[in-house]
């Protein structure tokens, strides 16, 4: 029986919402003064997003499959394995989720964004900020990043690799492990965005809060994880169309 349509925006909302909420969640965890979990580090905050991205995937798996992204959801569509018709609903799903998933963090971490003073440290929480500040480079880093993970997934679905078994299942581990890989290799320098939901929904509720000194949203950067992993997503997907293909 096919899955009506808005129950498949539903359940990437929720996947969505559930991946920030987690996401998010471990870097104020890391990040924000008086935490338990303060100064954790990288590595920590690397695999809490790989195991979010899991738990995000196992949600909506057996329902939207999982795509939590619109760089997931363009690829998937330039690759002839999604219907263009419903990308736009499943992106809108995606910021909705991502937005709540933001909104809900603010609140979880309310006391202790009130006693930190560092401006980047509470937008470091919501979205992406680049480790050095050069857009043309922050722009080519969430390209390549985001070209590898994407054209990794679409293996990982690849019927020689997962024959009966779609993402929302076993592949829900190699996705969460490549997240973390991707993590660890990539994400210095610009934060690893890859998803421009995990850093436009989150970055527009930073803006709508009412953050106690919460400072610039940075709008003047948002471009680069907004249209560096869909770049990255179309070329993934060509590219793997290209060499599957063969």
């Amino acid at each position: 029986m096919e899955t009506p349509f808005f129950t498949k925006c539903l359940f990437e909302f929720i996947g969505t919402l559930v991946l920030i909420l987690m996401g998010d969640g471990v870097v104020a965890n890391n990040t924000l003064k008086g935490t338990k979990g303060n100064n954790g580090g990288w590595i920590v905050i690397t695999i809490a997003w790989g195991l979010a991205v899991m738990c995000g995937v196992l949600i909506a798996g057996p329902y939207s499959g999982a795509h939590l992204s619109p760089a997931v959801t363009l690829g998937f569509a330039v690759a002839g394995t999604f219907p263009w018709s419903q990308v736009l609903g499943y992106i809108v799903a995606q910021m909705l989720g991502a937005f709540c998933g933001g909104v809900i963090v603010y609140l979880y971490y309310k006391d202790h964004f009130d006693i930190t003073d560092d401006k980047d440290t509470k937008l470091g929480i919501f979205c992406t900020i680049p480790a050095i500040k050069n857009h043309p480079r922050n722009f080519f880093c969430e390209v390549v990043a985001t070209m590898l993970l994407i054209f990794v997934i679409l293996a990982i679905g690849n019927n020689e690799n997962t024959p009966e078994v779609g993402l929302g299942g076993i592949g829900s581990f190699p996705t969460a492990m490549l997240i973390m890989a991707v993590g660890m290799t990539l994400g210095g320098t610009t934060g690893y965005a890859l998803n421009p939901a995990r850093d436009i929904g989150p970055r527009i509720a930073h803006a709508l809060l009412p953050i106690k000194g919460k400072g610039s949203s940075q709008w003047s950067y948002s471009w680069v994880p907004a249209f560096g992993p869909l770049v990255g997503a179309v070329l993934a997907s060509l590219a793997y169309v290209a060499v599957y293909n063969f």
